[in-house]
């Protein structure tokens, strides 16, 4: 089986979960009316998907659009296996564009790039843990970009939404509902026909019985099993499954509803976009390379071996390290983020956004012992007219010792951390550049 992957994805952080806030307040988090907890709803099932998988010699492409928990080697490979050996007359390649710690807020962006131009016949999407804190307006805005930029581009493209579970996001499943975010989620997936599957509920099951361990590595000696007293073992963090576990019930779900599913599916048909389900949705967000910007001169490609690492999503990736370093550009447009890296010999920079005051916004956190792709938000729901950005290195180095602390983290090798370079790679826009 084919496979597309990115080098970075292997930098993914393994217990961060994006939880942003959003401007956005219409909902309080016990206001928004939550949706009754099913595995599965088919509504038009995957047509187009089936047919072409029930074709003997095609090649079908399945996307994988999500966060870290779908980076790991767990449901995302084991769903693949599990196609192609229930259809073995068709071929099946995989496109992984999954990267730790990020949201359908980027994954809006980042689509065209990563999964569409690979042309998918079927695309997973999961983002309901990391929009566990993203207000419903945000999350409609970006999941809808999501299917009405896949029906714009590849019609007959079938789509997904499968949700998975954390300790943190579970009262809800315990009081037999969804998570807020696969709730506002299950609202798009009305709109267009889109089946879902929720992944977690033999989880919810198990943990409401008192028979799940939500944290815990897997028992190896009889000691160990005899502790845990036969209890299901579900992940080393609460969070990202064991494969050999809680994994596998993520996969049991996917195959329990593929018959649902097969039963709502009628004869392919390209998807009809419509109308919109909320007029401000990011149809029209786009990933604009960095380069479209003016870069002051401090401003070079990043060096070769380390933009390689990124190159797959960031074809353009510059860097500068001095104070007063700059980039500057104009845009028409709602939303503006620049796609970056952040890493440990990053400091922070100063952004202004029209008459603005400037903000400071360091580029290294509590989890910054490597280096990995991040977001820089610059404006989000601003008018829709013309804006004037301009991002430049401070010369104030942020106190990194402190900012670790946070986290636990400690400087291993001070030299490490010297410096406060700057990675941008592209511009998240939903809107044009103006030169």
């Amino acid at each position: 089986m084919a496979h597309y992957e990115c080098p970075a994805m292997k930098s993914f952080l393994p217990a961060l979960l994006c939880f942003v806030s959003f401007t956005t307040t219409s909902f309080a988090a016990d206001e928004f009316p939550l949706v009754e907890a099913k595995e599965c709803r088919p509504r038009n099932g995957l047509p187009n998907f089936l047919a072409k998988a029930n074709t003997p010699g095609a090649e079908v492409k399945i996307g994988y659009l999500g966060g870290s928990i779908t980076a790991q080697s767990g449901w995302r490979p084991k769903t693949l296996a599990y196609l192609q050996k229930t259809f073995p007359q068709a071929k099946f390649n995989e496109i992984n564009a999954a990267i730790g710690g990020t949201g359908s807020d980027l994954g809006v962006f980042r689509l065209k790039q990563d999964v569409l131009d690979h042309k998918p016949d079927l695309m997973f999407v999961e983002f309901a843990v990391n929009d566990g804190g993203a207000q419903p307006e945000q999350i409609f805005r970006c999941m809808e970009g999501i299917v009405r930029q896949t029906w714009k581009a590849l019609p007959e493209c079938d789509i997904c939404f499968v949700y998975t579970l954390t300790e943190a996001l579970a009262p809800a499943m315990l009081d037999g509902k969804f998570q807020r975010s696969a709730s506002a989620m299950e609202k798009i997936a009305d709109h267009y026909g889109i089946p879902t599957i929720h992944m977690g509920m033999e989880v919810a099951k198990l943990a409401k019985e008192g028979k799940l361990v939500w944290r815990a590595k897997l028992p190896k000696t009889d000691e160990e099993k005899k502790a845990l007293e036969g209890k299901f073992v579900f992940a080393p963090d609460s969070v990202h499954p064991h494969p050999e576990t809680g994994h596998e019930l993520y996969l049991e779900a996917i195959v329990r509803s593929m018959e649902p599913i097969k039963a709502a599916s009628k004869a392919p048909t390209a998807h009809p976009l419509g109308a919109p389900f909320i007029a401000t949705n990011y149809e029209q967000a786009k990933l604009v390379p960095i380069t479209d910007a003016t870069l002051s001169s401090g401003f070079q490609p990043a060096p070769a071996e380390f933009a390689k690492r990124w190159s797959n999503r960031m074809s353009a990736l510059h860097r500068a390290g001095s104070a007063g370093d700059s980039i500057t550009f104009k845009f028409k447009g709602t939303r503006a983020s620049i796609y970056d890296i952040i890493g440990p010999d990053c400091g922070q920079v100063s952004v202004t956004v029209d008459d603005q005051p400037a903000k400071l916004v360091p580029r290294i956190d509590a989890y910054c012992t490597y280096h990995r792709l991040a977001t820089l938000s610059l404006g989000s729901e601003l008018p829709d007219a013309i804006h004037t950005v301009k991002i430049e290195i401070s010369p104030e180095v942020p106190d990194k010792a402190k900012i670790l602390a946070k986290n636990g983290n400690k400087i291993d090798k001070p030299e490490r951390f010297d410096g406060t370079a700057f990675y941008p790679g592209a511009i998240l826009l939903v809107g044009e550049i103006i030169k």
